[in-house]
């Protein structure tokens, strides 16, 4: 009897011995595969940049092309121009700053040095509201010549123009030399006195030299864009 007790204690320590070990042995279950978080970017996938997302100019780089109407429905496309220095000057007709620009003929002073010169003058309306014939009046009575209209905004959007005035200077090859102020007139009171960077950018562009002063900040009106 001590005998088949002995071996009935001996069986039960083996077994219970042997079901750890059984359960250690059994193959692990693979963690669950966790999914990126919705809109994070996958590991090793490239960064895709938005569509949408304008290009900056840069001074060197090639103008932003486009092709407008005048207030007179006309159609100019910027490589009409290749082979001249082009001045893109934004502007709209009721804006405080580019009225009294107008007013006092300050592309009109800068273009009397070039009248020989292969240099234009483009005056760009981006105001989504503006009206055609309002531009048309306000053009003809300050003599500022070809005004384009620009109502979706996509041509001032792709140069970043900012304010009115904000001008560009295009070099003869259709290379941005300068984007910015037309003068360091912010408040008027400075008169003949004023440095225009414009007129700089245009002199140096024709003498084949490095513009001193590429960029500066624009000052004046907000430019409106539509919505």
């Amino acid at each position: 009897m001590r005998n088949v007790r002995l071996g009935w204690i001996s069986s039960a320590i083996a077994f219970a011995v042997a079901v750890p070990v059984f359960a250690q042995t059994e193959p692990a279950k693979p963690a669950p595969k966790k999914e990126p978080a919705a809109g994070a970017q996958k590991t090793g996938a490239p960064t895709v940049a938005s569509a949408s997302a304008p290009t900056a100019p840069a001074i060197g780089k090639p103008a932003p092309a486009f092709k407008l109407k005048d207030v007179d429905g006309k159609d100019h496309n910027l490589s009409d121009y290749f082979g001249k220095v082009v001045v893109l000057e934004w502007a709209n007709a009721d804006c405080p700053v580019c009225k009294r620009h107008a007013k006092g003929g300050t592309a009109n002073k800068v273009m009397s040095n070039f009248k020989d010169k292969p240099v234009v003058w483009l005056n760009i309306d981006s105001t989504g509201t503006a009206s055609a014939d309002n531009c048309k009046k306000f053009a003809a009575e300050n003599k500022l010549g070809t005004y384009l209209m620009d109502p979706t905004g996509a041509t001032g959007k792709a140069y970043g123009a900012k304010t009115t005035p904000h001008c560009f200077v295009i070099d003869n090859k259709g290379n941005l030399a300068y984007m910015g102020a037309i003068d360091d007139d912010k408040d008027g009171s400075k008169g003949d006195k004023a440095q225009n960077y414009v007129k700089e950018a245009i002199d140096a562009v024709l003498k084949g030299s490095t513009v001193a002063t590429s960029t500066t900040d624009p000052y004046g009106c907000s430019v409106k864009y539509k919505g």
